[in-house]
């Protein structure tokens, strides 16, 4: 094309793109303005009012945040037809809504990711934009069926790779490679395995599976929502922006150390009590747990009942303990029938010994009146309700999970390893949290406390309902002074209960909110990041929160770390879904430059030597460098390197062991990407726990243009060549 013929081209895209941001503008308009009018909307029930509005607010979401971007590219078909692709779809109203621009997740959509020279399925021309904001400042062909076909796409991948990254991942819709598309669009109900080494885009690839999902199946899912899971709050935020900016927004992002409602954990066990915890066998510790505090008492307890004393005995607890676990119910649960054989046998031996004297059998109207007298003066008796809580007493998981930890001789009881003990008052570790979660299941609900608390949600509702009355007497006293219009649709808003119902009974939350929110919620589809660092405890939690067993799980078994993670996916799923998992790899690296993955992956070889690192799509001609520096000079040395960094565009970080001031630990770095890293102390790192490798190449390959080394030791064998 010649220069003049590609400027002309580009006005014509210019022109175009502009209308259709003036649609997606009127777009906007219209939906806002009917999201305004259903608030106010007369003439309907409370629920019909709220399922409109929550409709409406989800459109006026979703295109509230494709501004940036919102075509990125065109196909032509040989038959000469054209579309736009971008990332919602947008239609012409007035021509049988014709679409003017393809949502990028349609069928007819997807040959702009799959076309290649040698299979142009039906297509011409590929072209891709490069847009900044609104504006499209130029484009790329791609023309099929002659030589040189494919420059055109590699130029504008290779253009995204390269751009300095900013303070979030960024989504890949406009260069999701052949590979990618095959996995983002699988259909497969059950379990998808992506696994792929450093850089390879497998974390994006499953956010945009998650989007095509909802796109195909939206009414399946948005009731229920997604769940994210990542592996600490810094990943999360990294990602937060890619679903929200494809349109979607009913998405839960989450930790493990954040699975139980109420919990935010951070802090990690030791090693060996990561892996105690992480395993299937800590159900039995649990269960054991439970029932050493379901107890028989050391010596008869006396209870003054109608004038006489029974005893609580071993034999009586014994009996009703044994009742109470055959039930089959949950512990808190159970408490009921534990407590009915105690005062069904109490009772007993204080109406034989009260009514021996002067009650004949055939009294039987005042057998049952002595009973009734006896059943509620124990209920009401403090001795017996104390002795009841001390047999069998009600548990949360804290209560039960904490003092087992700080006492051996529980922890003996239970058949635990003693390394499970810490100190009182010690915090939550996240290996922790699967646990808390089974304990709710286990030790089930405490009814006294549900029905408090319903009883003073009833409160509430009472309360709410007086004040919409209130409200609506005063407007009544004050009609004469009011305008009709106005207070008509006052009245509509605030009649009495339904006002009190839009306050206490409908949840005007959002559907994230909601679902983070309760402990039951179950989700239609959970995305596992870094789920190679997953522990048995851990699935089991999150099969519990999707009970239809679809997933998409991200992870890189070299990088495992975790002495409880994953040493192959079959032993983690084959237990929830046998021959239901699919397992899918990334092979092309598309972050890291070779130059540093020639690095990275002498260290992989060290600790994985079966595994084969990720192909990089490109070099950059720069090479990483290492250099020795002594303890006084440590600081000045990364602080040169945090200055150097501060002229450039893009990000930084430096990675270092724990403990040295001024790095960021290589786990909190998981996930992440930055224009330049520096690694502090690579021996040191190494040397820190047992999976001190698979932290180092993590930390090396970071980067997506520099690499820099400072050592104080010597350099590992396998860093030997960077030198310095």
């Amino acid at each position: 094309m010649s220069a003049e013929g590609y400027e002309r081209e580009l006005r014509s895209e210019r022109d175009y793109v502009a209308g259709l941001y003036a649609r997606l503008d009127a777009e906007r308009a219209r939906v806002k303005n009917e999201y305004e009018k259903a608030l106010g909307a007369d003439g309907s029930s409370v629920m019909e009012r709220d399922v409109s509005v929550r409709a409406l607010d989800r459109e006026v979401r979703r295109l509230s945040v494709v501004d940036n971007g919102l075509c990125f590219g065109r196909l032509d078909t040989v038959e000469g037809e054209t579309s736009y692709i971008g990332r919602i779809g947008l239609f012409d109203e007035e021509d049988e809504y014709r679409p003017v621009l393809l949502d990028w997740r349609a069928p007819a959509a997807r040959p702009f990711y799959t076309a290649t020279g040698a299979t142009a399925e039906g297509m011409r021309r590929r072209r891709q934009f490069h847009t900044r904001g609104r504006a499209v400042a130029g484009f790329t062909d791609e023309v099929f069926g002659r030589p040189g076909a494919g420059e055109g796409g590699d130029a504008a991948l290779l253009a995204a790779v390269n751009a300095p990254r900013g303070e979030g991942m960024r989504d890949i819709v406009a260069t999701i490679q052949a590979e990618q598309d095959e996995i983002i669009r699988l259909e497969h109900p059950g379990v998808l395995v992506i696994e792929g080494g450093p850089g390879t885009g497998k974390t994006v690839v499953a956010l945009h599976r998650v989007a095509y999902l909802l796109y195909t199946q939206r009414e399946r899912m948005e009731r229920h929502g997604v769940l994210v899971v990542g592996p600490n709050p810094a990943f999360l935020t990294h990602i937060g922006r890619v679903l929200p900016s494809l349109g979607e927004t009913d998405v839960v992002f989450t930790t493990t150390g954040e699975l139980v409602p109420g919990l935010r954990v951070t802090a990690e066990d030791t090693p060996e009590a990561t892996r105690l915890k992480g395993s299937l066998k800590i159900l039995d510790v649990l269960t054991a747990a439970i029932a050493d505090r379901q107890r028989v008492p050391g010596e008869p307890v006396p209870i003054d009942l109608g004038g006489v004393t029974v005893r609580i005995d071993a034999e009586t607890a014994q009996w009703a303990i044994e009742e109470a676990r055959a039930s089959g119910l949950p512990h808190n649960e159970a408490r009921a029938v534990f407590t009915e054989i105690v005062t069904y046998v109490l009772t007993e031996r204080a109406i034989n010994r009260i009514g021996r004297g002067w009650l004949s059998r055939e009294d039987r109207d005042e057998w049952e009146d002595l009973r009734r007298t006896l059943l509620k003066e124990l209920a009401e008796d403090t001795r017996f309700t104390a002795a009841v809580d001390e047999l069998w007493p009600i548990l949360t998981p804290e209560t039960l999970l904490a003092p087992l930890y700080e006492s051996a001789d529980r922890l003996r009881a239970a058949g635990a390893d003693p390394a499970l003990g810490r100190a009182h008052g010690a915090e939550w570790t996240v290996a922790d949290v699967p646990l808390l979660d089974e304990l709710v299941d286990l030790l089930g609900r405490d009814k006294a406390a549900d029905t408090a608390a319903e009883r003073a949600a009833e409160r509430d509702r009472r309360a709410e309902a007086a004040y919409a009355d209130q409200v609506l007497d005063q407007l009544k006293l004050d009609r004469e002074e009011q305008d009709e219009d106005v207070l008509l649709a006052a009245e509509n808003l605030l009649y009495g209960q339904d006002l009190a119902g839009r306050f206490v009974e409908e949840d005007t939350r959002s559907l994230a909110e909601r679902a983070a929110a309760d402990r039951d919620w179950t989700y239609r589809h959970v995305v596992v990041d870094e789920a190679q660092e997953l522990s048995e405890m851990d699935w089991r939690v999150l099969m519990r929160r999707c009970p239809g067993r679809s997933f998409t799980v991200v992870g890189d078994l070299a990088q495992r770390r975790s002495e409880a993670g994953a040493r192959s996916w079959g032993a983690m799923l084959d237990r929830y879904v046998p021959g239901r998992w699919l397992y899918r790899s990334l092979t092309v690296n598309y972050r890291t430059p070779a130059e540093i993955m020639a690095v990275a992956a002498g260290v992989l070889a060290g600790f994985a030597p079966g595994a084969n690192p990720p192909e990089s799509v490109r070099a950059n001609g720069i090479r990483p460098w290492a250099r020795s520096v002594t303890d006084a000079g440590l600081t000045a040395a990364i602080e040169e390197f945090a200055h150097d960094e501060a002229g450039r565009e893009g990000t930084s970080v430096v990675i270092g062991p724990p403990g040295v001031p001024g790095t960021t630990p290589a786990a909190e770095t998981k996930g992440l990407e930055f224009d330049a890293v520096l690694v502090v102390d690579p021996a040191r790192i190494l040397a820190d726990g047992p999976r001190g490798a698979a932290e180092l190449y993590v930390a090396l390959t970071r980067a997506t243009q520099r690499l820099a080394v400072l050592h104080r030791d010597p350099l590992p064998p396998a860093l030997a060549a960077l030198g310095g």
